[in-house]
């Protein structure tokens, strides 16, 4: 019996394209934590996929206690945090790294939590051994929507479509899943396939290397830290660019360390990436372009 024990999540594979299919479903990706719930009568705890209990941080779950109509349930779910009507993942991280009360209870209102259900694991048999359609219905049944706890919704076979539709809303993307696939955990599969939307952002230029290929070092404004590095870029820098780049930074020059040369946060670029790391590192980065009428103080994070 899994029940209040860490489950280790089933998790996804990656490609670039959308597709349509009629044997998949496809959902939208959400960006916030993956989180699992377990619930037996009134007690409910919630792990993140690394197996740590995070009940406490999130007081809301005492309202989706009362959203799962089975005695017992495991349930998958992204755990997210809604501003201006889309995900932010920061204002989820800041609600799971808190410990105080007092903190815990003033993010309530500011940054507030839901839970979004796509699966369900378990409630007084293992589930994951049917078909994920089996699972949906399954789910769809013995769950009321409230304000904090409100399942995802899919669409059969019209990935593009799904996916046109996350980029006009500024989501992170969609994931494809095979309508037959079990659940496995612990297991990256491929019939669960995350695709993610591509995303620009201004960034100051702090440096470049040179060795073993030119790369550019560029960062942003974050609350509390300015200038702070976010990425190395390197596709998409035409060699034109590079050496009117290398001629404007030589003035601009600082220290150097180890394979890179610092300059003043002067010079301002426009990259694209599609992933970013918990530490707001960008992944899959590319130049689209400099841009000298930008001021520097204006590359802020978007939260």
């Amino acid at each position: 019996m899994m029940l209040f024990t860490q489950v280790k999540p089933m998790l996804l594979t990656s490609q670039n394209e959308a597709f349509d299919d009629d044997d998949f479903i496809f959902e939208p990706k959400w960006d916030g934590w993956r989180i699992i719930i377990h619930k037996q009568g009134d007690r409910i705890e919630a792990y993140t996929k690394n197996g740590v209990c995070v009940t406490e941080q999130f007081p809301e779950l005492q309202q989706v206690v009362k959203s799962i109509h089975t005695n017992t349930a495991v349930i998958d779910c992204e755990g997210v945090s809604i501003k201006d009507r889309r995900p932010n993942f920061d204002d989820f991280s800041y609600r799971g790294r808190l410990r105080v009360q007092s903190k815990i209870q003033n993010a309530i209102k500011k940054y507030p939590a839901t839970f979004i259900p796509f699966d369900v694991l378990y409630t007084n048999k293992d589930h994951t051994n049917e078909p994920l359609m089996n699972r949906k219905s399954r789910l769809e049944e013995m769950i009321t929507p409230n304000e904090f706890f409100m399942p995802t919704m899919s669409v059969i076979g019209k990935g593009r479509q799904l996916k046109q539709l996350t980029i006009e809303k500024d989501l992170e993307g969609i994931v494809a899943k095979r309508k037959e696939s079990k659940y496995l955990t612990n297991t990256r599969s491929i019939d669960w396939i995350k695709i993610k939307n591509y995303k620009l952002i201004d960034t100051v230029i702090l440096g470049y290397r040179t060795l073993p290929h030119f790369q550019l070092v560029v960062g942003v404004h974050f609350r509390t830290v300015p200038n702070k590095p976010v990425a190395t870029v390197e596709c998409g820098i035409k060699p034109e660019e590079r050496e009117a780049f290398l001629t404007i930074a030589k003035p601009l020059h600082l220290n150097k360390e180890k394979l890179t040369q610092w300059i003043e946060p002067r010079l301002c670029c426009r990259i694209q990436y599609q992933d970013r790391t918990d530490t707001h590192h960008l992944r899959n980065t590319s130049f689209k372009g400099f841009l000298f009428d930008k001021r520097p103080e204006e590359c802020n994070w978007t939260y």
